[in-house]
């Protein structure tokens, strides 16, 4: 078994090393074209400013969570080219969304997914962390009986 392991792995490399030139030239003319349609397509999804930049004009929009990662995966589902730019100028720190003024449409889409989806998790299940906190509490403002009881008999017959 070991034997028929050992030359099919010897067959395959084998075969691997027998790539001629025309077939070299093949498979570099077909990742070249796919580099250029790559390269030809529009960017989506998280850029910085200066690319979103060359694009047109730009948007922004205020926001003051900065849980901008849960966001992440409506904006790419819906399409949206988007930058991210953090003011520190207010104690606070606030979030700033840049996004091209041709998306304004998809991006109000996907923020209202992003928020239904938000709202829904807030109702269906409270946090871990908000329960431990009540229990915290409970257990933090419960009266302890501090008397000791100490029953000392002897063995029963």
């Amino acid at each position: 078994m070991q034997e028929d392991l050992e030359n099919k792995s010897v067959v395959l490399t084998t075969k691997a090393l027998k790539l001629t030139g025309r077939g070299l030239a093949l498979l570099m003319r077909a990742a070249l074209r796919k580099l250029r349609q790559s390269k030809g397509a529009p960017k989506h999804g998280r850029q910085t400013v200066k690319q979103l930049a060359k694009g047109g004009s730009l948007q922004n929009i205020e926001i003051s969570d900065g849980n901008i990662k849960a966001f992440e995966p409506f904006a790419r589902k819906f399409g949206v080219s988007y930058a991210l730019r953090r003011d520190d100028s207010e104690t606070p720190p606030r979030w700033l969304v840049f996004f091209k003024a041709k998306d304004a449409d998809a991006l109000t889409a996907a923020f209202k997914a992003f928020s239904a989806k938000m709202v829904k998790r807030e109702t269906e299940k409270p946090s871990v962390q908000d329960s431990m906190q009540k229990f915290r509490e409970v257990i933090k403002n419960a009266v302890r009986d501090k008397t000791k009881h100490k029953h000392r008999e002897g063995p029963e017959l």
